[in-house]
């Protein structure tokens, strides 16, 4: 397999690359707009990640952005073209619902931001298991400034920072750096920006080059038990641990490891 594949043309809203075996990238393609969540783009990006949640053979998926900013939030004027109660339910159920498709999946998500990331677009990075950002990026929950409480986006931000650095950048809506970012927990590296590429790509590689049986089991797990009681938590893991030991790929990476040699995985 080439290490980098493209299947669609360059206008297309989501573009869809194949970076390496079992790796997966969709890029958010509308940089003059800054890749805003507006429906047409919801639609496609969840599309493409229930066809990418289906394939056993990706482990995992890159979310990425094309142009200065990687995503502006949701696209305030055609909100403010569809001024309805009903329309902006359905507008923040079909969001929640492709946020909760990346969450749920068995793929590993990384986001790789190289550029700006504010409102459901800091969302987006909260979101994923996994960030890496370039050292120039902002990011901030910015509907406050507008007279609109980012309630959705306090969701995943809630649970990968602490409360009050969260509850701060809810209430404020100011930016913070990416050095910041990674201070909070909401991204794990930050890169030059000539060092992005090539720090996802082995991040990615690294995950991917993992049994994939190992990874599902393990990302449900660990986001199951999060809300748990401690001895339920224990209990659940304890269980997966159990199945996972039956694995076939994890009996042949225990017995090449006693064995010194590298593992021979399906």
């Amino acid at each position: 397999m080439k290490a980098s594949t493209a299947s669609q043309d360059i206008s297309s809203i989501v573009l869809k690359e194949t970076r390496a075996p079992g790796v997966m990238m969709l890029t958010l393609n509308r940089p003059d707009q800054y890749n805003p969540l507006s429906e047409e783009m919801l639609s496609s990006l969840q599309a493409e990640i229930d066809e990418v949640s289906a394939d056993n053979d990706i482990k995992v998926l890159i979310i990425a952005a094309s142009g200065k900013a990687f995503c502006a939030g949701h696209d305030l004027k055609e909100m403010r073209a569809a001024p309805d109660q009903l329309y902006y339910e359905d507008l923040f159920s079909r969001c929640s619902q492709m946020m909760l498709t990346l969450a749920r999946m068995p793929q590993i998500v990384v986001a790789k931001v190289q550029g700006m990331a504010t409102a459901a677009g800091c969302q987006l990075v909260a979101n994923a298991d996994l960030a890496v950002t370039v050292d120039t990026a902002r990011f901030a929950v910015s509907g406050i400034n507008l007279g609109l409480f980012c309630s959705t986006p306090s969701v995943p931000l809630s649970r990968g920072v602490s409360r009050k650095r969260a509850f701060e950048m809810l209430t404020t809506g100011d930016f913070i750096d990416a050095h910041t970012a990674h201070e909070y927990g909401l991204v794990n590296h930050v890169v030059p920006a000539d060092r992005l590429d090539g720090t996802v790509d082995a991040l990615a590689k690294n995950i991917a080059s993992k049994p994939a049986d190992a990874l599902r089991a393990g990302k449900a797990l660990f986001y199951r038990q999060l809300n748990m009681p401690l001895a339920e938590a224990y209990q659940a893991a304890g269980q997966v641990m159990a199945d996972n030991m039956l694995f076939p790929d994890t009996q042949e990476g225990i017995d090449a490891f006693i064995e010194k040699r590298d593992p021979n995985w399906t």
